[in-house]
């Protein structure tokens, strides 16, 4: 993922709504927005009609609505802004990047128990 086509704040809350839900017309993406902050229907659907252009989102049209889906996976986009954060705010070391996701708000111990199985596991099953 290049510079030029990196989504925006306003794109990736969108793309969590298609990651959690799969296609969607613009009105469910934007009573899902909605339903945390207040936004227009027409900024929605501006919105989504740029990341179309860009390539995030493929359109299908059913009937007199449009259904829409995502061309950028879950994992692979996240993990593309998360190379590009660590790279910029961290320094490239990915050891700040986790002290201070844990530092910074509480964690459960289900998940501390979840991060030490992934250490685990990457340190060959331990």
């Amino acid at each position: 993922m290049n510079n030029t086509s990196r989504p925006t704040e306003a794109e990736l809350e969108i793309l969590q709504v298609f990651w959690t839900h799969g296609p969607c017309t613009v009105r469910f993406i934007n009573d899902t927005l909605n339903s945390f902050r207040k936004v227009g229907y027409t900024s929605t659907l501006k919105v989504m009609q740029i990341m179309t252009e860009k390539g995030f989102l493929d359109r299908e049209e059913q009937g007199r609505s449009h259904l829409y889906k995502t061309l950028l996976p879950e994992q692979a986009t996240q993990g593309a802004l998360l190379d590009r954060i660590v790279e910029t705010a961290f320094g490239g070391s990915a050891m700040k990047m986790v002290m201070q996701a844990l530092g910074g708000k509480k964690t459960t111990p289900q998940e501390l128990a979840q991060i030490r199985d992934f250490l685990d596991n990457l340190e060959g099953g331990k």
